[in-house]
């Protein structure tokens, strides 16, 4: 069950995939209804596409309307069906789903609840989000000659907001290309001129909090948000809160609010300190990337194995929403930020992570380049694109030799009756020899 974080009522996981689903709809049916994307379906020519996938399979015919190669980009980095585009191989036994919060070295429940959390939603996803996408391909590509599943497995390359040090390390087909941090400019830009003097006096330190942009933090409880501010007011460190309303009642003095902060900026800054954070996948690359540690609060999605990689890899704690007191959160932030290891942990794998021969922007524009360079560069898919499920999985193979197994075993009940019978018939003939002489 998915709890809402405003009201606390709880979402069932069908009703919200049944959401995402409908949504995806909704986005497609947008797209190609949009009267400058159309003049531009008939008129404009195109070398190669870049597609976001998610719960928009449909988009895909746009490959062969514009007879161009298509890359594909995921900005969470890789689940069942963007591996299923590529055939890219993802064992339950160590690769968590990406909803689930747990590590890659999972007890045997976990692994069980990963299998049966997968199953679900791959069947959601072939039963009840493709009909939707099959339904509007159909719509708008009507003369196209390949089927959306067709469609979907000539996919020439997926690039991934990824990478084996935001997580751990996985198997990838060749191509599927890691390019997390794509976003984070090398250099980062100037905070304005009052926020660059307020960090640069803030000498106790500063803390910034932050939900993220698809939850908002004015959307607390009343009583949620006064436990923060309880929690803040005692503190000697400075508070930027991204908060999205202009008036914040019984805010301390140390609390600085703003609908909006440059957050790569902030995080840059030498007197950040700390960072409260939803665990969404691109604000945690970039508090690895500016070597921050994390108090992580967990809402949706792949927040919550996010925040568990975090913890897990020693730079961040969490707290779930209706854990939060102003006594838990206190000691957890003081716990952050007077314990020196959660520091040089997080700074540790901020070296890592920027360890690369090429930035994540050169790696993406390299591999989008080859893809063009090389037609489309099929001889980089995986074989396994051409299996169907039966074939990709071995099912036909295990079925025959599972037919084979039991043949066999028949066949050697039937030789050893027959041996017994031979044997028992022999004795039985001896002893009436015996008997009659």
């Amino acid at each position: 069950m998915l709890t809402d974080f405003a009201g606390g009522a709880e979402k069932s996981y069908f009703s919200e995939f049944m959401n995402l689903a409908l949504t995806g709809k909704a986005m497609v049916t947008n797209i190609l209804e949009n009267a400058e994307v159309r003049q531009m379906m008939a008129e404009e020519h195109f070398d190669l596409l870049i597609v976001e996938i998610f719960f928009s399979e449909a988009l895909l015919g746009l490959a062969e309307h514009f007879k161009a190669p298509v890359i594909t980009v995921s900005t969470f980095g890789t689940i069942n069906f963007m591996d299923d585009l590529v055939r890219n191989p993802s064992p339950l036994s160590y690769i968590p789903h990406l909803a689930l919060p747990y590590g890659n070295r999972m007890t045997l429940m976990e692994r069980i609840g990963n299998v049966v959390m997968q199953t679900l939603d791959d069947l959601n996803f072939n039963f009840v989000m493709l009909p939707f996408q099959e339904e509007l391909y159909g719509k708008y590509f009507p003369h196209a000659t390949l089927s959306l599943e067709e469609a979907r497995r000539n996919v020439s390359l997926v690039l991934l907001n990824d990478h084996f040090t935001l997580r751990s390390a996985r198997p990838y087909v060749p191509n599927m290309i890691e390019v997390g941090g794509l976003h984070i400019k090398r250099q980062t830009d100037p905070l304005p001129q009052d926020l660059q003097e307020l960090l640069d006096k803030a000498d106790n330190g500063v803390i910034y909090f932050s939900l993220g942009s698809n939850i908002k933090s004015k959307d607390l409880s009343a009583q949620k948000i006064q436990m923060f501010l309880e929690a803040f007011r005692n503190l000697k460190y400075t508070i930027l809160w991204k908060f999205e309303e202009d008036n914040l009642p019984n805010k301390p003095s140390n609390v600085i609010t703003r609908k909006w902060f440059p957050q790569p900026s902030v995080l840059a800054h030498p007197n950040v300190k700390l960072f409260i954070s939803h665990g969404g996948y691109l604000s945690t690359t970039e508090t690895i990337y500016h070597g921050k540690p994390i108090l992580g609060i967990p809402l949706l999605g792949d927040q919550f194995m996010n925040v568990k990689n975090a913890v897990k890899a020693g730079y961040a704690l969490s707290l779930s929403l209706d854990q939060v007191t102003p006594q838990t959160l206190r000691k957890t932030i003081l716990e952050l930020l007077t314990n020196p290891i959660y520091t040089r942990n997080v700074q540790q794998r901020s070296k890592q992570f920027r360890d690369t021969p090429l930035t994540p922007l050169e790696t993406a524009i390299y591999w989008t380049e080859y893809v063009l360079r090389h037609e489309g560069a099929v001889h980089m898919r995986n074989a396994g694109v051409e299996l169907n499920f039966i074939q990709y999985h071995n099912i036909d193979v295990y079925l025959i030799l599972f037919v084979v197994f039991v043949a066999a075993l028949k066949l050697l009940f039937v030789l050893c009756r027959l041996v017994m019978k031979h044997v028992c018939s022999g004795a039985n003939s001896n002893e009436k020899k015996v008997k009659k002489n």
